[in-house]
């Protein structure tokens, strides 16, 4: 209930004085409501059912004295007229209240969307590295959807409370007794009817489950889609989906079963009560035809209230895991914040290095307390404008190494310094404005060429773009396609091969200018020809750009200024190329072997 009553109070800070403009109308539309069911009696009353001096009734006699002043002929049009500008004014302003309402819902998870997303950009990389990319998703659509159901709920709770209080207030002052009758009943049942409320937040708990494992199947099977059909295992991926899909069938089930339930409830409870009013009413309280039939109209349109109140809960109740599973990723997101403000973090000015990158005794572990380290005490050198190949086996610790030195996590132990200083939070966001990071598993856009390239550069030319293409030997395939640079890629770029998208990759990087460059192992997917014009053009960077490169083809570092050789997250050589390749009993030497072993 906590993280309801959190996200009520982010309401309340969102809407401001709209919300509380909010609540006055429905508290007015709730009265001018009551005086509607005042005048029937007048009404009756002229046409014979009830007496006219009904003075027994308060404030009806006050609206009859007027009405003996009208000629007899023209009392009844003049008390149905007052009575149809009433209901139409109630009308006016209801749609006017509920246009309110749907402004603050709709804007309140515009606002909510927002806010998380923000909070997910902020958050530093290695948040990243310990959630799944679907709970993501699954939090920002079925999570936020159940909230925002919710809130809106909650201002229609917030309607039928005050709808009800003014009614119950109008009851009371007809009949003390009959209406503390009906009260206490209708406390008994809603005491009874609590059951229902748990059970539908026992059912909130695995819709989320469900749900969650529902998004996370679904991006795991979507993005395995080629392994899946290469290998014809459709038949079992089926099987896991309907599984699923019957779990979500019978949890939603259960939860249209329970709101049943407590309908039913609470229909037999009215015409128990109802038969009971009635004969108290006439037997034991002797109570006035005329009292009567308001208390009956009253309640009868009170009683349905009640049974809403009830359903409401139980759909409130059913959302409150998505209320704590936002509330828990935006808890995530602020422990795991370095960015205070996206703004400054995109108009910050990039890092130019003098000397370069070092590397003091660090150590980094993905199971923070555990015994497996990724790098252990580990020291070294990046020298301004010169190529740096880390090379060695897979899990060795490579990516891990580039991503401390750019400042995307920050070691358990020792140091990172930029030309002897040492990296701080400032210090790492202006050095990743000045890198341009090409990963081995390129990533695109669903957007044109055009489009996934000035991501990286807003303010770049066509010129620009087509010079930084015949950089990565892109250039001759992007123009034999149908619409050049306005070429629409598709999903991560499905329409290009492996190493058509990593030249479109590498074109973005070189489009940004960076002072340093990061290619992890972003050649792989090359064929000899292009990869030695990439090859050749990285030669013309050397000098004037830093380069650092993780490399499984050994072949394409034979112009590194100094090569590392990581194993088991330590370095074990470095030095020259060939003087690496020279040392006969060093690891390097062995990978160059195997490698030529293979290719031969």
């Amino acid at each position: 209930m906590k993280h309801l009553l959190r996200y009520i109070n982010k309401l309340r800070e969102y809407a401001g004085i709209k919300l509380y403009v909010n609540l006055v109308g429905m508290t007015v539309i709730s009265f001018l409501e009551g005086i509607g069911i005042f005048l029937l009696v007048p009404a009756l009353g002229l046409i014979g059912i009830f007496r006219m001096d009904t003075g027994g009734i308060p404030f009806v006699s006050g609206l009859v004295e007027p009405l003996k002043a009208i000629p007899e002929g023209a009392r009844l049009a003049v008390l149905l007229g007052g009575f149809t500008l009433l209901i139409t004014g109630q009308a006016l302003m209801q749609r006017k209240q509920t246009n309110l309402n749907l402004e603050i819902q709709h804007g309140f998870i515009r606002y909510l969307r927002e806010d998380i997303y923000r909070g997910l950009l902020q958050a530093n990389w290695a948040f990243f590295l310990k959630n799944r990319r679907s709970d993501f998703t699954h939090v920002m659509t079925n999570e936020l959807l159940r909230v925002s159901m919710s809130t809106y709920l909650a201002l229609r709770l917030s309607t039928t409370l005050l709808f009800t209080a003014v009614q119950i207030c109008f009851a009371l002052w007809l009949s003390v007794k009959l209406t503390a009758m009906v009260l206490i009943c209708g406390l008994a049942v809603a005491v009874y009817s609590s059951k229902f409320i748990k059970r539908s937040k026992n059912i909130g708990d695995q819709t989320t489950e469900l749900a969650q494992q529902y998004i996370g199947g679904m991006t795991d099977h979507f993005n395995g889609m080629k392994d899946i059909k290469s290998n014809m295992t459709e038949a079992q991926h089926l099987s896991w989906f309907g599984a699923l899909c019957g779990r979500m069938e019978h949890n939603l089930v259960q939860f249209g079963k329970t709101q049943s339930a407590s309908q039913f409830v609470y229909k037999v409870a009215s015409v128990v009560l109802i038969s009971l009013f009635v004969y108290l009413s006439l037997e034991a309280f002797r109570v006035p035809a005329e009292s009567l039939v308001l208390i009956i109209v009253i309640f009868s349109r009170l009683w349905p209230k009640f049974s809403a109140l009830q359903a409401n809960w139980e759909q409130i109740a059913q959302s409150l895991p998505a209320f704590k599973s936002l509330a828990d990723l935006e808890r995530e997101c602020a422990a795991a914040k370095e960015l205070d403000s996206l703004d400054a973090a995109a108009d910050g000015k990039p890092l130019r290095m003098a000397e370069g990158i070092e590397c003091r005794g660090i150590s980094y572990r993905y199971d923070n307390g555990g015994s497996s380290y990724a790098l252990h005490q580990v020291s070294l050198s990046v020298p301004v404008n010169t190529m740096t190949a880390i090379v060695g086996k897979s899990g060795a610790g490579k990516s891990t190494l580039i991503d401390i030195l750019i400042g995307l996590i920050k070691p358990e132990e020792g140091e990172v310094l930029v030309d002897g200083m040492r990296l701080s939070n400032d210090d790492g966001f202006s050095l990743r404005r000045s890198v341009s990071y090409v990963s081995q598993d390129p990533f695109l856009f669903h957007a044109s060429i055009r489009e996934n390239l000035l991501i990286a550069a807003p303010e770049a030319g066509e010129e620009q773009m087509w010079e930084a293409l015949r950089f990565s030997a892109s250039e001759e395939f992007v123009r034999q396609l149908p619409q050049g640079l306005d070429t629409v890629l598709g999903d991560r770029g499905v329409r290009l091969s492996g190493g058509e998208r990593q030249r479109i990759v590498l074109a973005r990087a070189i489009l940004r200018k960076p002072s340093i460059l990061i290619l992890d192992e972003a050649t792989s997917a090359l064929d000899s020809e292009n990869e030695a014009k990439i090859q050749y053009a990285l030669d013309r960077l050397k000098g004037r750009t830093t380069i650092i490169v993780i490399a499984h083809r050994l072949s394409t570092i034979r112009n590194a200024d100094q090569v590392l050789v990581l194993d088991n997250g330590q370095v074990i050589q470095r030095g020259g190329y060939h003087q690496l390749s020279a040392d006969t009993k060093g690891t390097f030497s062995k990978l160059l072997e195997f490698q030529a072993g293979v290719r031969a």
